[in-house]
């Protein structure tokens, strides 16, 4: 892309050599071939940004969403975390106290989660429990336990709240280079009705699916088995049969079809963690421990668990110097039928 600069010095070389004379600068003529070039420039720059839009190998943001639109491909959603909040007085109630649905609390950095049902903290109680998610989508919703500390406006005498147990199942919407990976391969594996790509681009549009992998002839001549995950692990009973009677009604003539979990592959991750002169282990262990718990959602189905991914995601984060496994040993190989899971996750200071 030429600069300003240069397109002012065409310019300025194209007039001379039609009128016979340069002109000086500053004088009003310079000053509007300079103008000009800045218009000749942001047309310059709007046509290459025009053409990045018009190809989904260049396109981003909603542009890009056009492209999937067009190859019947979607981007899959943000999704909140749930779990439970925990509400306490310091003093037994003479009466109940209502807890009412859209209750809003938040953490120290201010992520914020709400009640979606209310709840009564009885009298003679101390506390009352109350589901709640988180109020926007993402994985900045995943938090640990007791990390949810701070009332916003809660009823006359609460006097606390707290998570007694982790949120978790928040992901953040599909990226533009994940959500292109799969535009472009709905140009090479051409979904025709019949194999596995259409079984997978038609589980992947369900709600709530946040993989899938089809295989074929699993049981047998004639039968495809769909596997599918949702964002937190394995898929819900309703979204198995939600997604087997759409498949149902649109699979082709003379096949059995099947939507079924995946098998449960454990994974037991233990990692040493050198910080930098500068940052406090504590602080950067919740961040590791995050960063983990995160990398296993239910996006990892058939998909192998590769040590190098794992710890550049680690390495990444602010304050950490170094890390090593220490468990798994080595990667884990990609099975179209299993998930791999989170088991015990174990983050310990790298001795000096």
């Amino acid at each position: 892309m030429k600069n300003i600069e240069e397109i002012y010095q065409e310019l300025l070389a194209a007039f001379a050599e039609r009128a016979g004379f340069t002109p000086e600068e500053g004088c009003d003529l310079a000053v509007r071939l300079w103008a000009a070039a800045a218009q000749l420039q942001a047309l310059g720059i709007q046509a290459d940004w025009v053409l990045d839009q018009s190809f989904p190998q260049t396109a981003r943001g909603i542009y890009l969403d056009y492209h999937g639109t067009m190859r019947g491909v979607s981007r899959t959603p943000a999704t909140k975390a749930v779990g439970t909040l925990r509400f306490s007085v310091e003093m037994t109630p003479a009466a109940d106290i209502t807890i009412p649905a859209g209750t809003v609390c938040m953490t120290a950095g201010e992520t914020r989660f709400q009640t979606t049902e209310s709840t009564v903290l009885q009298a003679g109680q101390l506390t009352a429990d109350a589901p709640a998610e988180a109020l926007e989508g993402g994985s900045a919703g995943n938090v640990v336990a007791g990390a949810i500390c701070i009332l916003t406006a809660c009823p006359v005498a609460v006097t606390g709240c707290t998570n007694p147990a982790p949120f978790s199942g928040g992901s953040d919407a599909e990226t533009d280079e994940d959500f292109r990976m799969r535009i472009l391969e709905s140009y090479q594996r051409l979904p025709n009705g019949a194999n596995s790509a259409w079984y997978e681009q038609t589980a992947m549009n369900y709600p709530g699916t946040a993989a899938a992998k089809a295989v074929g002839r699993a049981r047998g001549i004639g039968t495809v088995d769909v596997y599918v995950a949702a964002e937190n692990g394995l898929p819900p009973a309703e979204l198995l049969e939600g997604l087997q009677k759409t498949l149902q009604e649109k699979r082709e003539i003379a096949v059995d079809v099947q939507v079924k979990a995946p098998a449960i592959k454990t994974v037991n991750v233990q990692v040493e963690i050198a910080v930098k002169n500068n940052a406090k282990f504590d602080t950067v262990k919740g961040k590791a421990e995050s960063c983990v718990a995160n990398f296993f959602t239910g996006r990892l189905l058939g998909r192998p668990v590769l040590l190098a991914e794992l710890g550049s995601r680690l390495y990444a984060l602010e304050g950490v110097e170094n890390y090593r496994f220490l468990e798994p040993s080595e990667d884990l190989t990609a099975d179209d039928t299993v998930l791999p899971v989170l088991g015990t996750l174990t983050v310990m200071e790298m001795e000096a």
